[in-house]
């Protein structure tokens, strides 16, 4: 029989047995709406509270600036739409600011924004690993800016930018940062997030936790409006009875990433240069996208000439192994990749493109694999693009 082979993580993660456990009983015995002032109530909500606690320690932040949503894409909508709806009402300000290489949870929803709220929306330079850099958000931020937006780690390139040094610049303008740290919370150090951006949107299912639940950072004192109303759950933030099962998973999922992530990125970082050495050395007209050392410790994306990249996923999927061509919000679209494209690549090489990542499962021998079937589908994915 074939092999059956995971490698792509950046699209989700399998839900880690201690974070079924976790979760477990808050389905049927500790099953009370948090806003309940009973006891079964309360102790729905300490469980909220207790996982709210356990987020801010991880991210070095207090409870009282975690919100809790049903994603990462959730999060970053009502980040990015709440503060520049706040910020326009507040102090007249109708520029939004975001780099070009953003998770659509960012870029569809400032497009939305200027399209139908009448924002003015411009797009940051990224440099050929599409890297945004801080002089560049020092020259394009105006008096008039709203937000800033810069992805933490890229999803399809994993490439990861300076949010730390992006956010002083924002600091400097009193203009309120956010990255998206969907991709990074899985396998970067976040204990001191929250001194680096004013919001930050994570979810649960990149780092082995359930489907359906994120979070969201907001910096005490940053002006934002909620986008969902009703209740007052979440700070009023967020509107609708908690999931408290997801939360509790979301919690307990980020505890073990953060505290088990440094070991985990050390063995994958040696797969990872391993499999980008090998496909760059054995396969011609191959092309590493992103940065070459600043990028996520299990990411490697590539280019392939002559290729389409959903050709070659679907013959990688036939011979067993799952990968992505990119985002997995993107799976299947024939058009070639803005992220790509906004680094410089060319419409036809950026339609080539092919993104493995790899996750705690993943094995040496599963690479090899990989590696050993690789050259042979991309040829077959080359006879079939000139055919």
């Amino acid at each position: 029989m074939k092999p059956r082979i995971y490698l792509d993580y950046a699209a989700t993660t399998p839900l880690d047995e201690r974070v079924l456990a976790a979760m477990q009983p808050y389905f049927s015995e500790i099953f009370g709406n948090p806003s309940s002032a009973h006891f079964y109530g309360q102790d729905a909500d300490a469980a909220v509270e207790e996982a709210r606690s356990k987020v801010a320690g991880l991210l070095g932040c207090s409870s009282a600036e975690i919100v809790f949503t049903a994603n990462g894409t959730e999060s970053d909508n009502l980040a990015l739409r709440g503060v520049a709806l706040a910020m326009r009402r507040l102090k007249n300000a109708n520029h939004i600011l975001i780099s070009p290489v953003e998770h659509h949870a960012v870029s569809h929803t400032a497009m939305q924004l200027a399209e139908v709220f009448g924002f003015d929306l411009s797009y940051l330079p990224v440099d050929a690993h599409g890297q945004v850099s801080p002089q560049a958000v020092k020259e394009a931020i105006r008096p008039n800016t709203a937000v800033v937006a810069a992805i933490y780690a890229n999803n399809e390139i994993g490439t990861i930018n300076p949010v730390a040094d992006i956010h002083q610049v924002c600091q400097e303008h009193s203009v309120p940062f956010l990255t998206d740290a969907v991709q990074a919370a899985a396998h970067l150090p976040m204990n001191q997030a929250a001194a680096h951006a004013d919001l930050i949107a994570i979810g649960a299912h990149k780092f082995y936790g359930p489907k359906g639940v994120g979070a969201l950072y907001v910096r005490q004192g940053t002006p934002i409006l909620p986008t969902q109303t009703g209740g007052k759950q979440e700070h009023a933030m967020r509107a609708g009875t908690q999931n408290v099962p997801y939360i509790v998973g979301l919690a307990e999922a980020f505890s073990i990433a953060q505290s088990e992530g440094p070991r985990h990125a050390q063995r994958l970082l040696a797969l990872r240069e391993h499999l980008i050495n090998q496909v760059l050395e054995t396969i011609p007209g191959a092309h590493l996208t992103g940065h070459a050392v600043q990028r996520l410790p299990n990411h490697a994306s590539f280019v392939f000439e002559g290729v389409n990249g959903n050709t070659l996923l679907m013959l990688l999927d036939a011979a067993g192994f799952a990968c992505s061509s990119g985002s997995a919000c993107k799976t299947g679209n024939p058009q070639p990749s803005e992220v790509l494209l906004a680094m410089g690549f060319a419409p036809e090489l950026a339609l080539g493109s092919l993104r493995i990542t790899l996750g705690r499962a993943t094995t040496s021998e599963q690479i090899e694999m990989l590696l050993t079937a690789l050259p042979s589908l991309v040829k077959r994915a080359r006879q079939l693009n000139r055919a």
